[in-house]
């Protein structure tokens, strides 16, 4: 016991020494975190607050597990499986500290933190089975591979989400390094204790210069390095300790991240987003949104986490069926608090989800309709075949109209209109395109005009007269190969009656 007090405090002095000179650096440096709307801090802060942590980490970790006493033979017997980890855990640090100073591509990082997991799984550190009951285990097989670099993957970026807030990730993971440790030392793992008690240690020294008011943020690699650790210790812990609360109880311990994260993928995906966009609707943001104190948020995510965490205590006095109800309702606790603050929203997720897909819906519907349309544009030689296609085509997007002007060579104007048969729209419910038209004599300048019902859905209407302009882009005038297309088009004018009522459309 009295080297685990030895690793924390020896931890927390070295990061609280640290943490000053990794200021001083970036501050000399000009390193410092990006002012934009998604952000609550209203001045330049400086960040690489990662660097202190890792540090003051590594600094007790690799002493202590070096030692020729009780743990280090512990560790000479895993030894394989800790280098790999603390080595993926710098790998992964290192490509966040380049984030933080040249900002990676999102498929870089994403890709980093692949080969980081697979390089975990590959030195027997997964998730093969989880003995859920005495008399049940759920084995994955095949499985376990894909399930282990998702679950690290998923915690990495669940951490990143959430430092939104001074102190908040920092906070969040120190009671999770916490609750390991506790696990750890319950199960006999005095390695995994030694390395969660260094890291708890580095961020409580973290914190004095990392709560609000902030003088220094962790940045990216400081996030994705505390994400990845905690996941691929949480990963070895459960393979252990063999039952479901090694990774169930962290599990809990970052369930406000790990929420946060779900619903915000949930949100970008119903608003047809990329899953990786920014935004500002995270669970502390909407606490922020509610009139509360930047300080008074994190605390109350603090006491959330710890409440649940405590919830999920029991579970180590539990054992089968009563395990999983424990766990069960911590989650259940998880989402009520959600809820309760309006990141959950049910009936409103349910129909922004039937929105979407009818949208889609009726995108493939018109995707067909350009597909089958799109065949009547081709070997097209006359001028008289390409009006008809278009106004096919137009019928078939739903268009309310269509107007070409012509001149021939006397020097008459003339327009063409087509118009939809048996259709009054409201010119406030058109959506009014108008497009130049390329051909073969460059000084004869044309353009077509056309509107689009918009039926409810301005982004629908855009949709279909993006598929039209298209058509008209990809076969105008210019590809027709037909003799004499100026005559023809003369000769299609004189067939074609004036539109009496083209003075009530205004072009």
């Amino acid at each position: 016991m009295k080297t685990y007090w030895v690793v924390y405090i020896g931890a927390l002095l070295l990061a609280a020494v640290c943490t000053p000179l990794v200021i001083f650096v970036a501050r000399a440096l000009n390193i410092f975190d990006d002012l934009n709307v998604r952000k609550v801090h209203a001045r330049a802060i400086p960040r690489l607050g990662g660097v202190a942590i890792i540090v003051a980490m590594m600094g007790l970790i690799i002493p202590v597990l070096m030692l020729n006493n009780y743990i280090g033979e512990i560790f000479r017997g895993i030894r394989m499986k800790i280098i790999v980890l603390l080595s993926a855990t710098v790998f992964v640090f290192l490509m966040g500290l380049v984030d933080d100073l040249c900002h990676l591509r999102v498929r870089t990082k994403f890709l980093s933190q692949i080969v980081a997991a697979l390089a975990i799984c590959a030195v027997g550190i997964r998730i093969e089975f989880i003995a859920l009951t005495d008399w049940f285990t759920l084995s994955f097989g095949g499985w376990a591979w894909p399930l282990t670099v998702f679950w690290i993957i998923s915690l990495t970026n669940a951490v990143n989400l959430v430092d939104g807030l001074d102190g908040l990730a920092a906070g969040i993971a120190a009671i999770t390094c916490a609750v390991i440790a506790v696990l750890s030392i319950v199960t006999g793992q005095a390695v995994m204790a030694v390395m969660m008690l260094a890291l708890l240690g580095s961020l409580m020294g973290f914190l004095f210069y990392n709560f609000n008011p902030a003088r220094i943020f962790m940045g990216d690699c400081g996030s994705q390095f505390l994400g990845f650790f905690l996941a691929s210790s949480s990963v070895l812990c459960a393979t252990k300790s063999m039952t479901v609360v090694g990774l169930a109880l962290p599990a809990l311990a970052l369930g406000i991240p790990i929420f946060d994260t779900l619903f915000s993928i949930l949100r970008r995906f119903l608003e047809r987003r990329s899953i990786f966009s920014p935004d500002r609707h995270h669970f502390h943001h909407r606490l922020l949104d509610m009139g509360l104190k930047q300080r008074h948020v994190v605390l109350l995510i603090y006491c959330l986490t710890l409440l649940v965490t405590g919830l999920g205590m029991f579970m180590m006095a539990t054992r089968n069926i009563g395990t999983l109800i424990v766990f069960g309702c911590g989650l259940l606790l998880l989402l009520l608090v959600f809820r309760f603050f309006g990141a959950v929203r049910l009936r409103e997720s349910f129909g922004r989800l039937q929105h979407k897909r009818h949208l889609e819906g009726r995108a493939r519907e018109y995707r067909r309709i350009f597909d089958r349309v799109k065949l009547q544009f081709f070997r097209l030689n006359a001028f008289d075949d390409w009006w008809q296609a278009v106004q096919l085509a137009a019928d078939g997007l739903e268009c309310a109209w269509m107007l070409l002007p012509l001149e021939t060579r006397d020097g008459i104007r003339r327009t063409l209109l087509w118009r939809r048969p048996g259709l009054e729209v409201p010119d406030q419910k058109l959506l009014e395109i108008s497009l130049p038209l390329r051909q073969r004599r460059a000084h004869d300048t044309l353009r077509i005009s056309f509107a689009v019902q918009i039926n409810g859905s301005l982004e629908m209407a855009g949709n279909r007269a993006a598929l039209l302009s298209r058509l008209i882009e990809e076969h105008n005038l210019q590809e027709l190969t037909g003799p004499g297309l100026l005559s023809q088009r003369e000769e299609y004018l004189e067939k074609s009656p004036e539109p009496a009522d083209l003075n009530v459309l205004e072009v």
